[in-house]
């Protein structure tokens, strides 16, 4: 009896929840990079905690341009990472999946120059590669609507955070957010009802799982 060879399937993807880091995960504080200045937005860390008890990875994706500007260095915005990872480890038991960054500015018309910095969805791309992630079941969460549409360009659904850090209120394609609101259990509770759920949460231990970052000029 001929036998025939057992096909191997791919590991199956992840969900994720993508999420600002300024103004959404945590206070605005313009360019900083003091630990001593992390405050988590209230319900926040709490939010983190119960979607991760739902299955989804954390991966925070922020633009950086204090880099390319000059204004801080590489190694004090991985301080500052580090220091994020403990905090949010610490309030609410969550590891985080991913710190994901872009460190280029815009030119003189305020475009991207890069493919990586937000509202292109470069640094959710480079996720998805790194850590298996299934873009259409996963969720950007953010301040702005440069946030909103990064997400739904990558293919996820899009929650605006209405913090304050959205002054422009351009209009345009992938713009819309699915879902606006000023609460983080709010977001929590929206995507509970919308979905689809992660899955089952693995342990995620060390630091090497979210040292990825966006590429370095």
């Amino acid at each position: 009896m001929s036998r025939t060879k057992p096909v191997a399937m791919p590991p199956a993807q992840r969900a994720a929840i993508f999420v600002d880091k300024d103004g959404t995960l945590v206070d605005n504080v313009p360019y900083n990079v003091d630990p001593a200045l992390l405050r988590f937005r209230p319900g926040a860390a709490q939010a983190m905690a119960a979607l991760s008890r739902r299955g989804f990875d954390i991966v925070i994706v922020t633009n950086q341009s204090g880099l390319a500007r000059g204004l801080f260095t590489l190694d004090e915005l991985l301080t500052l990472r580090d220091a994020l990872y403990q905090r949010l480890l610490d309030a609410s038991g969550v590891r985080l999946r991913g710190f994901l960054f872009c460190p280029h500015g815009v030119d003189a018309d305020g475009r991207p120059l890069c493919v990586c910095r937000k509202p292109l969805p470069g640094m959710l791309h480079e996720a998805r590669d790194m850590y298996g992630i299934d873009l259409q079941r996963s969720w950007m969460i953010g301040d702005t609507l440069d946030d909103v549409q990064a997400g739904h360009h990558a293919g996820c659904r899009s929650i605006l955070y209405d913090s304050g850090g959205e002054t422009l209120w351009r209009a345009g394609p992938g713009r819309e957010p699915f879902a606006r609101t000023t609460d983080w259990s709010a977001v929590e509770a929206i995507i509970a009802r919308d979905g689809p759920p992660g899955q089952v949460p693995h342990p995620c231990t060390g630091r090497a799982a979210f040292a990825g970052r966006a590429s370095l000029p």
